[in-house]
């Protein structure tokens, strides 16, 4: 399909630096199509969605269509993925658990408004192109997308501003506070500028750069206690107030960015070859993943809490490469339910300077024995480990009578 042949657009749009100066580029580009934007709300916050309807057609677009996916992200993605206790190398997955179920949303709507493309402002850099066109491609095999970054002769942030700055295009950044930023419920990411240098400490107490709470020399000298309950693995009280997930991680963000939690400095290997540095806040997921792990400790027996543990670095590098809606992906999804039908119970933490400390746990499928497990007087009978030594040896023994020519 030409350009000229393009009619409608559906734009994936946040109101950042990038989909805001796409509207005006592909109107000048692609023989003025319409374009429907289209902004999905994964819990970033009123303050990121204020005024998006009003930018987007001033900009140029037809019309603004934000779509709350908040809940879908939150139980069909990220409860899975805790349950699993996947994590891409030290990251927890913050902006790759809502691309799936944006990607989606921009298939769904393309598809009813009749839409001849769709187009979205990640880089030809990045993983995020890879995560939106393979959900696109599930759920309206044949679309045509545009992606300006891998046709634009802009090269740079800067030039993305000085873009804006000659058409009139309005911006909540300066050139001096540029980070390149992904907020969700779950997380906030920060990239770019000063950050690119490895070498360079984060300036976190820096007024504005943490958004959803202080750095641990900032937090305060008392803990805070919060207990959360869990029911097959899912997250379903804190403090015995019982609450859907995605308001569970919205309480639990508050606590924990009181409490400096969260707050991670990584340099992540990106899907297309490259390393990135990125800083991330995740207060309340770092707090339910700690959670999750503790309970798991007492009511999953070793072996499948040892294979869960290889499973989850597949499962976080299927999510971390776009690869949701998969085949692969169902089927782990259904170990790690399986595996978690027993993680019920109640798991009490301390909150302090950036730390999430254990301060117990109980579940009513605990397979903890204090009675065979004490140094006091107990029920188990010692005497019994005297033969599984010797059968659990034998293999050792034989090789070492093969050794001394005395078999």
């Amino acid at each position: 399909m030409s350009k000229k042949e393009i009619k409608k657009v559906v734009l994936a749009y946040s109101g950042g630096l990038d989909t805001s100066i796409i509207i005006p580029w592909l109107k000048e580009n692609y023989n003025n199509p319409e374009i429907i934007a289209v902004a999905g709300n994964v819990g970033q916050g009123d303050g990121e969605l204020d005024g998006l309807e009003e930018k987007a057609i001033k900009t140029g677009a037809s019309k603004l269509i934000v779509a709350d996916l908040v809940d879908e992200m939150v139980d069909d993605i990220i409860i899975p993925a805790l349950k699993m206790d996947a994590m891409y190398e030290t990251y927890l997955l913050g902006t790759a658990f809502a691309r799936p179920v944006i990607g989606k949303k921009l298939a769904q709507i393309a598809l009813a408004e009749g839409a001849d493309a769709i187009a979205h402002g990640c880089t030809g850099k990045g993983n995020d192109q890879v995560r939106f066109e393979l959900a696109i491609k599930r759920f309206a095999p044949g679309m045509k997308i545009i992606a300006p970054w891998r046709e634009w002769s802009i090269k740079s942030r800067e030039e993305e501003i000085d873009f804006a700055e000659a058409h009139n295009v309005p911006l909540k950044i300066s050139r001096e506070t540029n980070y390149s930023k992904d907020k969700n419920l779950w997380h906030l990411s920060h990239e770019g500028l000063d950050l690119e240098d490895p070498s360079n400490e984060p300036d976190y107490d820096k007024p504005g750069f943490l958004e959803m709470g202080v750095s641990p020399a900032m937090a305060p000298d008392k803990p805070t206690y919060v207990t959360i309950s869990f029911e097959a693995g899912a997250p379903v009280a804190i403090d015995g107030e019982k609450m859907k997930a995605s308001k569970i991680i919205e309480k639990l963000n508050k606590l924990g960015g009181e409490n400096g939690i969260g707050i991670i400095d990584i340099v992540e290997n990106r899907l297309i070859g490259m390393k990135d540095r990125g800083v991330y806040e995740t207060p309340g997921g770092t707090i339910l993943y700690r959670a999750h792990e503790q309970l798991e400790m007492i009511t999953v027996d070793k072996d499948t809490l040892h294979l869960k543990k290889k499973l989850a670095v597949d499962y976080a590098d299927l999510l971390y490469n776009g690869k949701w809606y998969s085949p692969l992906q169902e089927a782990l999804t259904a170990f790690a339910n399986e595996s978690n039908k027993y993680v019920t119970g109640d798991v009490k933490m301390k909150l302090y300077k950036g730390n999430v400390i254990p301060a117990g746990m109980t579940s009513p499928y605990s397979l903890y024995s204090e009675n065979l497990v004490t140094f006091g007087e107990s029920d188990y009978d010692q005497k019994q480990s005297e033969g599984f030594i010797n059968l659990w040896g034998l293999p050792t023994l034989v090789q070492a009578l093969r050794e001394q020519g005395k078999l």
